[in-house]
């Protein structure tokens, strides 16, 4: 077993499993502030249930959030040490920042408006969510800072021991390619809380048709009624028809910018990494045609890829900005690649076995051509949806159909699968290195590094097995009991999230008591 396989698959699946979490914090976090938002600003009772039961939602996945971020960071020391020696420099602002904000900023703030509800004013409340919000953000953008330096590598100058060396910290947080895949990865996040919040209100609403609480006239609006269970009344569908019809805006403002972003990053990748802009379109031989459908062999080897489905011109546009300029292919960049960074890795122990191997400089290209368009595909997909329930809501509830509602309920998995598909795309991509270099001006010629030297040379194979399987394990555990969690409230309703609304409530003592730890679990 090859202890740099197992490494990149260790990494792979933490990471996966971690931005599971991350699309779904930043974005529902910001649906839960302008709920609260509108609560304070209008005094409705529905918002305030919504913001509650979101909330409730929103706080498990971001404890879940947290405990897995913690191991993303360990893993740099243990399984990649000389990736963070040689990376530790620039690295370590960005994540210092990004720590500060997480544990600190976010943590402190989220504590005020967890345990506050009853005891702080409304207004500094409120307050305290918007800081947690904020600071999710930014936290999320100085992540994103590190990753993209790993992309495109600038602000730094090469010391005599061959690191690097942050010479402009500016150049780095204004790396063209952080500031793209950053606004990328936030409206990717609005597009899963989105669906998220949509697919679980029709739920809701198709339930109480389901129940016959709420009924249709001749025309086909609704009549709301009330059921004898605890918050099934006529405010809890003004809660569930709100939150879809917001879910389905934001998810359609989201992918709106996802692809005007995703443009942006389609021609820094042009520019950047030429060689992974080739993969995602399995092109072969230069020219300016996009790839709908292409077959071929999955080992990523160019001799059998066959292109059935082609739109001319389309590639071009989407590197340059220039319709039907020519795209450089895999055939004619790889004898580049070969002239710039050699044909063979370095004689040097770092690479272990490794060393004097003949390189590939093409991403394996199944994992690129099939991400690429399952992130664009899903996103589409996404935002036909919303704009269907919008147009089936308009009366003001759904469709009695099940079926219907077994789609919304899946389709909440969508644009988590786009935004993994866009993660394993733009990391897979890179390959071999981590370290990506810059074949032209866009940044600092000479920087990079293989990943094969990125391995801690002293961790065995079986001491990586054991991790992958251990993690994996506790992984699992761990999204049982969230999925159990996220269920188990979801089924509950506005009165899980409410112990008030229900009718065996104890209020005779401290009535905040009860629902502040409630509310905190």
């Amino acid at each position: 077993m090859d202890p740099l396989d197992i490494a990149r698959w260790q990494f792979g699946i933490t990471t996966v499993y971690h931005f599971l979490m991350v699309p779904l914090t930043i974005g529902l976090g910001m649906m839960v502030a302008v709920l609260q938002t509108m609560w304070v600003r209008t005094g409705r009772e529905q918002f305030l249930r919504a913001t509650k039961f979101w909330g409730k939602l929103y706080l498990i996945n971001f404890i879940v959030g947290v405990a897995t971020g913690l191991v993303q960071e360990f893993q740099f020391g243990m399984a990649w040490s000389e990736y963070s020696r040689f990376v530790g420099d620039v690295f370590g602002a960005p994540l210092a920042m990004e720590g500060l904000l997480a544990f600190f900023v976010e943590s402190t703030f989220l504590g005020v408006w967890i345990f506050g509800w009853g005891r702080v004013r409304k207004g500094l409340h409120l307050a305290a969510l918007w800081c947690a919000v904020i600071a999710s953000w930014i936290s999320a953008f100085f992540i994103i800072v590190a990753n993209s330096w790993m992309q495109h590598p600038v602000g730094v100058e090469m010391s005599d021991d061959g690191r690097p060396v942050m010479t402009d910290v500016w150049a780095v947080l204004t790396n063209s390619t952080a500031l793209a895949a950053y606004t990328h990865t936030i409206f990717g996040a609005l597009v899963v809380a989105g669906m998220f919040t949509l697919g679980i209100s029709w739920y809701h609403l198709w339930r109480r048709r389901h129940d016959s609480i709420d009924t249709v006239d001749d025309t086909g609006h609704v009549i709301v009624g009330a059921g004898t269970a605890p918050g099934r009344d006529k405010t809890d569908h003004g809660v569930w028809i709100w939150s879809l019809r917001f879910g389905a805006v934001v998810a359609i403002l989201g992918f709106a910018g996802t692809v005007i972003t995703g443009d942006v990053q389609g021609k820094l990748m042009y520019e950047q990494q030429p060689m992974k802009m080739a993969a995602a379109e399995a092109a072969c031989h230069t020219g300016g045609s996009f790839s709908v459908l292409s077959i071929g062999d999955p080992g990523g080897s160019c001799d059998d890829v066959i292109t059935l489905i082609e739109v001319p011109g389309v590639l071009g546009f989407l590197g340059t900005g220039e319709w039907g300029a020519e795209m450089p292919g895999i055939n004619d960049l790889e004898p580049q690649y070969i002239e710039s960074y050699g044909a063979t890795m370095p004689d040097n122990p770092l690479y272990g076995e490794h060393a004097g191997s003949e390189i590939d400089y093409v991403p394996t290209m199944w994992v690129t051509y099939w991400g690429f368009r399952l992130m664009i595909g899903l996103g589409g997909i996404v935002a036909g949806a919303a704009v269907v329930a919008l147009w089936l809501t308009r009366r003001g509830t759904v469709p009695r159909s099940p079926w219907i509602m077994r789609l919304a309920v899946l389709g909440i998995i969508a644009p988590f699968a786009a935004n993994i598909a866009g993660w394993i795309f733009t990391e897979i991509g890179r390959q071999p290195f981590v370290v990506a270099p810059n074949p032209d001006s866009t940044g600092i010629d000479g920087v990079f590094m293989y990943t094969a030297a990125a391995v801690s040379p002293g961790v065995t194979a079986g001491e990586l097995l054991f991790s992958v399987i251990a993690l994996t394990l506790v992984y699992a555990v761990i999204l049982v009991v969230e999925l159990f969690l996220l269920v188990r409230y979801v089924r509950g309703g506005t009165a899980a999230a409410m112990p008030e609304l229900t009718d065996d409530h104890d209020d005779t003592d401290d009535p905040r008591r009860d629902d502040v730890l409630a509310f905190a679990y």
